[in-house]
């Protein structure tokens, strides 16, 4: 191919920019292909030339060493070691817009600098390496005695001619580490007593105290909280309420027993899994549940579908991979090598989850805490007792079974009842019905004060005198009766039968009477077809009665006969209105025997000991006889009693577990769903290909015992293998953005072409093994960054360092950043002493703009604020409303957690300010200070402003300083002297009562120069 030829293929380069390797104009010699080549190729040419096949320009591929020689009619894009022949030179260098590379209309163009390094990498043979993130990381060897991390830094400093920092103050340190480690304020005192420490060890005793507190579990927790996006809501359509709080709690748990890196995931990814799993293990799988659902009635679920799979998969990737495979969802990666097939294929290890695609989430695995757990098991102890009772010998009842069989026989031969199948049961107040194997109907799900149930029932041509309704005890059922009312009871407002004829008519079938086995005081069997189908004041209701089984038999005006073809509808009429008087369990039966439409006889047996009793009882086996005598002992009368106690053991215990905690977590389903390659991510075409589960083909394969189906499991301990490069140099990235505010490899959630390659990836390495040779001690590994002389150093920056390194990349010094969301909030309530520091327990809400959720529809909500302790708790606490996030967390660039987010955004914008001078939570926090500042310093305003600038900022104040705010202090306590009313409604604001015994002036003149020091830009930054 000629190089006109090749000008008409080639074509545009990719239009989105990304962040390219150095921080310096000169680079290194030699040229290395990861830190300086590839970054150039992947951001101005891998969008047209790199790995996906179908969007890849003239069969150019510059993504490896054979595709960039390949040769094309005599032209390569690359001739090793000649630019002079090489098309790649020729075309950076062209001025002719139709030949030049990369093209205008890509909007891309190369520096002078990108231009020499790719000329001088071709020069010297135009190497390629496998991409850095996919090579084993190498421990280096480090001198005995000196911290790995201050050697690997000061090391790339020299070459740099750039010097460490000196080493902070002692209070700026302590105030570093207790908001890096703790997320909370030190006191003054835990200062002064740092401070005045000078022993050698002093240090690392403080980090071995605060990493002990269980505070350090709490502000770990809130950067993992992000890139799982952990939320209380759905996030979809209505956004609706969730039980997920207790995952959180795990969180907060794991980081504060250390618990191993490498279990931490498994447990996560498939804590239902693992041998024995645990209840802790089985809510640390509730990660499988964290994304976005839906509720929405009308949405498809085949679309939902392929969007749990892409939510899932873009976590893994996320979370432990720093990868961007999400993109693979449509097509091949444009940059790394990642395919549709490794996409779909890791999609796969999640088609076993037992979830409901579209609708309601299920209420999840109670989750009792330590005092519940020993509940559950006194309530447990309780029942057993009590059927180890039951189970016992009962003489009287043993020798009375003969006699009962052989009446049971007797009524088997003379029953003229037989069962109706309902072939439709439906409520019509949402409650589900459930035909069981016995053809009784049991209700479950939502309880509603008044229903209808509508029963269907095919014609076989029988006739019909008569109806009977059983109305049957259940355990599942409160009170273990036959109703949905607490007591057990139900009240039958009206029974209503109609026929529907084959050719289409409905016609109403008179009643002529009813009796009942037992009647209620007040409600007699004959109100139940009294014709009151609306008012609900009368009907058919058992109570005391409801641990037997009951019947109300209906007689027909006249025989019907209901031919095939032909519909039976009976309509059961429960209009009560009280307390959910409805049916829980019951079976409906007909007669052809107008006698015995008439009259309560015998109810009759269940059908499997209907079946025994046909069978002679010479041939009836051992299990068959123990079923006979088991039921016989469940109908005596000599036991009703202890029947009675089991079941209210029963629904003690029910009753209690039902009102605990919830956590949705993972099941596995016996049959995964099948899980397809979709061609341009489009759900409706399943013409792609079936894939089973399977890692990404460019990463070492984990070993497979058997030809079994890989799971969860496997997965998860593939991540964690030592063979994965991926997991511990992201785990370890992440973590050292939290210590110096920017990863060693900048893009947290990219290790790939389109992210960075580290600034000093001899360190990313030492730290990535060293953390998986201590056993993914993820304590000793904060630990090691925070013992660092590099950690310890000044923020204030050198002037030679700030222009050498403006971003701070090397490490010349320590950075300073604002806050988190949760922490801005966290240190005024720590200081004012406001701040309730209990670990776990559900979400709470904090004041809100009133009318915030106005939006917040289907079903429309209405924000109603904590009040007590719950008011005060710390910011992780806040409850989530993916799509209303609360306004606080947002102006302080909290995410939504719609998607995982691995690095928050760190804006400086006016409503910061706003919120931080107008939120109750903050006007509150100043006014719990200022009665602090009057209550706890008894001096002159002097001392008053020095204690609390020393409470707010840990350190004393300047001479200048001091002067400001004594002067504030003066003047708005003159202006609230004069205005007493302003006064008193600037102390009213929050929950919290202001003392009596301080004068409303002076508190609300200290209130003011409390609300300055905690909207001051010092107070909420980490330095």
């Amino acid at each position: 191919m000629t190089r006109s030829a090749l000008l008409l293929l080639l074509v545009t380069a990719f239009a989105v920019t990304s962040p390219t390797a150095g921080l310096h104009a000169a680079v290194p010699k030699p040229v290395d292909y990861n830190r300086d080549v590839q970054p150039i190729l992947s951001d101005k040419c891998f969008h047209c030339h790199g790995p996906d096949e179908k969007t890849r320009e003239a069969k150019l591929r510059l993504d490896n060493f054979a595709g960039a020689t390949a040769d094309h009619d005599g032209t390569r894009a690359l001739s090793p070691g000649k630019p002079e022949e090489s098309e790649i030179h020729h075309r950076i260098h062209s001025t002719d817009k139709e030949e030049v590379m990369p093209p205008p209309k890509s909007h891309k163009t190369l520096t002078a600098a990108e231009k020499d390094i790719l000329d001088r990498w071709i020069a010297a043979g135009g190497e390629y390496q496998q991409h850095w993130a996919y090579v084993p990381p190498v421990k280096v060897s480090i001198p005995a005695g000196v911290n790995p991390i201050d050697h690997l830094v000061r090391q790339r400093l020299a070459t740099l001619n750039l010097k460490p920092s000196p080493e902070a103050d002692r209070v700026t340190l302590i105030r570093r580490l207790s908001f890096d480690l703790l997320g909370l304020p030190p006191t003054p005192a835990e200062v002064d007593a740092f401070v005045k420490d000078t022993a050698p060890d002093a240090w690392n005793r403080l980090v071995a105290k605060m990493l002990a507190s269980q505070h350090y579990g709490e502000r770990m927790a809130i950067g993992w909280l992000d890139v799982v996006r952990f939320a209380d809501t759905i996030g979809y359509h209505s956004d609706n309420p969730r039980n997920i709080w207790p995952y959180r709690d795990y969180v907060i748990r794991a980081f504060n027993t250390n618990k191993p890196y490498d279990r931490f995931t498994i447990e996560q990814l498939a804590g239902d899994l693992v041998e024995n799993p645990s209840l802790e293990t089985r809510v640390g799988s509730a990660f499988n549940r964290l994304l976005l659902t839906t509720e929405e009635g009308g949405a498809q679920a085949k679309d939902y579908e392929a969007r749990y799979v892409t939510d899932r998969v873009r976590a893994v990737g996320t979370v432990w991979l720093g990868s961007t495979i999400g993109c693979c969802q449509c097509h091949d990666h444009k940059y790394d090598p990642l395919t549709s097939k490794d996409f779909y294929s890791l999609g796969a290890f999640f088609a076993d989850i037992q979830e409901p695609i579209i609708g309601k989430r299920e209420p999840g695995l109670p989750v009792p805490d330590e005092t519940q757990a020993k509940e559950l098991e006194r309530l447990g102890s309780v029942r057993t007792a009590l059927q180890t009772e039951y189970d016992g010998p009962h003489r009287s009842v043993e020798a009375a079974f003969t006699l009962w069989e052989n009446e049971a026989l007797q009524q088997v031969a003379a029953n003229p009842w037989t069962f109706l199948r309902p072939a439709k049961a439906e409520s019509l107040g949402k409650a589900k019905l459930t035909v069981q194997a016995d053809e009784s109907v049991l209700a479950s799900g939502g309880k509603p004060d008044k229903d209808t149930y509508l029963l269907e029932a095919p014609g076989s041509g029988q006739t019909v005198t008569g109806l009977r309704i059983e109305a049957l005890p259940d355990g599942s059922l409160p009170a273990g009766g036959p109703g949905r009312a607490s007591n057990g009871n139900f009240v039958l407002s009206e029974v209503v039968v109609q026929v529907k004829r084959a050719g289409g008519t409905t016609a109403s079938v008179p009643l002529a009477g009813a009796v009942a086995s037992f009647e209620q005081g007040g409600f007699a069997a004959a109100t139940a077809i009294d014709g009151d189908k609306a008012s609900g004041e009368t009907g058919w209701a058992v109570l005391p009665q409801v641990n037997q089984p009951q019947q109300l038999v209906v007689a027909l005006a006249a025989p019907l006969t209901v031919a095939k073809g032909d519909t039976l509808l009976l309509e059961l009429r429960q209009n009560h209105g009280k307390g959910s008087h409805t049916l829980g369990r019951f079976r409906i039966s007909t007669t052809a025997d107008q006698a015995a439409a008439k009259r309560v006889g015998s109810l009759p047996f269940p059908r499997e000991i209907t079946d025994i009793l046909k069978t002679p009882a010479d041939k009836q086996n051992p299990a068959q006889r123990s079923q006979l005598a088991a039921y016989h002992k469940s109908i005596v009368p000599e036991l009703a009693e202890l029947r009675q106690r089991l079941a209210a053991a029963d629904k003690a215990r029910k009753d209690y577990e039902e009102a605990l905690p919830k956590c949705l977590v993972s099941v596995s389903l016996p049959t995964p769903r099948v899980v397809r390659i979709l061609p341009r991510g489009n759900f409706l075409d399943e013409s792609g290909p079936e894939m089973m589960p399977a890692v990404p083909a460019v990463l070492p394969q984990p070993t497979m015992e058997g030809n079994r189906r890989p799971n969860r499991l496997d997965l998860a301990r593939w991540i964690m293998s030592r063979e994965n490069p991926l997991t511990a140099r992201v785990f370890v990235n992440r973590l050292w953005k939290q210590f110096f505010g920017t990863g060693l490899s900048k893009v947290l959630d990219d290790l790939g072409a389109q992210g960075e390659p580290p600034v000093n990836p001899l360190l990313l390495d030492w730290l990535a093994v060293e953390f998986a040779d201590n056993g993914w001690n993820v304590k000793e590994l904060v630990r090691l960054i925070v013992s660092s002389e590099t950690y310890r150093q000044s923020s204030v920056a050198d002037p030679a360092a700030l222009q050498a390194d403006p971003y701070n990349r090397e490490l010349a010094r320590q950075s300073r950043w604002r806050l988190d969301a949760e922490l801005v909030r966290d240190n005024a309530l720590a200081t004012s002493k406001l701040l309730v520091p209990t670990i776990g327990g559900p979400s709470v809400k904090p004041y809100q703009p009133e009318g915030y959720w106005e939006n917040l529809n289907f079903p429309t909500r209405t924000y109603q604020n904590d009040s007590g302790a719950s008011q005060y708790r710390r910011g992780l606490y806040t409850w989530w409303q993916r799509s209303f996030l609360h306004p606080s967390l947002v102006a302080f660039d909290a995410p939504s957690r719609e998607e995982c987010t691995a690095e928050r955004n760190r804006s400086n914008i006016p409503q910061q300010a706003l919120v931080l001078l107008n939120d109750p939570t903050y006007v509150e926090a100043a006014r719990a200070l200022a009665a602090r500042i009057l209550a706890e310093c008894q001096g002159s305003i002097d001392q008053r402003v020095i204690w609390a600038w020393r409470e707010v900022l840990s350190r004393h104040p300047t001479p200048e300083e001091q002067s400001t705010l004594i002067a504030l202090f003066e003047k708005h306590r003159a202006e609230y002297l004069k205005d007493p009313e302003a006064a008193q409604a600037l102390l009213k604001t929050g929950l919290a009562a202001a003392p009596p015994d301080q004068p409303a002036p002076e508190l609300a003149a200290w209130t003011s120069v409390a609300r300055v020091l905690l909207n001051l830009h010092e107070t909420i930054t980490r330095s």
